[in-house]
């Protein structure tokens, strides 16, 4: 939490004087309390009071004057409103991997029905982009707002050899700059990238490295969520070779870190499901600072009537 005017904040400084100054009078009633060997006759002409509720009402009685001296030091707080506009990019591996059952009908199967249902949550005047990881990555559809394009895209999604994923994140980069530059804006503009994929870069030094693209989005501005998709029991048929397929949700944690994105894993498709209206929260969400002073000098009111309640207690002898 900032503050608008932080000097004010050096009135918090008399509270450590008050709470001594409190010390001092309680202790020095207590020595004048043990002059009167006579107790019986000090309770009549003294009713006995309530420590607990004597020093609530001074405990009250400081937390007001913080509370109060937060707020006149003008609070400033985080609130998360609506983005107006954002372009998301979605990643889908589809790998030969991606073929594996353990996810019924299949990981690629799962991941593009996912991959729909957030398209249709997202806001309508968010553009969609689609590119395919294989081998060989490709965009699949420039950014649009025309959702059934975008499920055709999805829809129409095959298998493919190879995983080069640091290449996939760069095609991805570029759809986003050359969107900005056809829409004449002087940046990319405001988004994400969405990577869904069950195993780690194959591509063996041949293409651009992960990280390497991880680093460039971060210089964008542009978080990348990734989602490791597929349960460790994976497997794949391949010419007549069973291969087991597990995620590696490690090195897809690597990317969204470099990148300032979240990373995800999915075993299910309810899973994704869940993952995907995560994400599009974030998204669809920015944060913006916005002063608070009501709601701290409301706290502090709170605490100044209750111990204003504590104290005429205190002074009300009680049946």
């Amino acid at each position: 939490m900032t503050f608008a005017s932080p000097e004010r904040l050096w009135l918090l400084a008399v509270i450590p004087v008050l709470v001594v100054v409190y010390i001092i009078l309680v202790w020095r009633k207590k020595q004048t309390g043990m002059r009167f060997t006579n107790t019986t006759l000090l309770r009549k002409v003294m009713p006995k009071q309530s420590q607990w509720r004597r020093h609530l009402a001074v405990a009250l009685s400081l937390a007001s004057l913080v509370l109060l001296t937060l707020a006149w030091a003008r609070p400033n707080g985080i609130e998360y409103v609506p983005r107006e506009r954002a372009t998301v990019v979605l990643i889908i591996d589809v790998s030969q991997s991606m073929g594996a059952v353990d996810v019924e009908p299949s990981r690629l199967e799962a991941a593009k029905q996912a991959a729909l249902d957030f398209v249709a949550e997202l806001p309508e005047q968010y553009n969609v982009a689609l590119v395919s990881l294989s081998g060989h990555p490709a965009q699949r559809m420039a950014p649009t707002t025309d959702r059934y394009m975008a499920n055709s895209a999805i829809q129409s999604l095959k298998l493919a050899d190879g995983t080069a994923t640091g290449e996939a994140i760069f095609v991805a980069l570029d759809t986003l700059q050359q969107f900005a530059l056809q829409t004449d804006e002087n940046a990319i503009t405001p988004g994400a990238i969405v990577l869904i994929s069950d195993g780690k870069d194959t591509s063996n030094g041949a293409a651009r490295a992960p990280l390497q693209a991880a680093g460039k989005a971060k210089e964008f501005g542009i978080p990348i969520y990734t989602i490791a998709y597929g349960t460790q029991n994976g497997y794949v048929d391949l010419d007549g070779v069973r291969e087991t397929v597990p995620p590696d949700p490690d090195a897809l944690s690597e990317i969204s870190a470099t990148s300032g994105g979240d990373a995800f894993s999915a075993t299910t498709l309810g899973q994704l499901q869940q993952v995907y209206e995560r994400i599009g929260s974030e998204i669809g969400h920015v944060p913006l600072e916005k002063e608070v002073t009501a709601m701290w000098a409301g706290y502090g009111l709170v605490c100044a009537v209750i111990a204003c309640l504590a104290a005429v207690s205190l002074a009300v002898r009680w049946p």
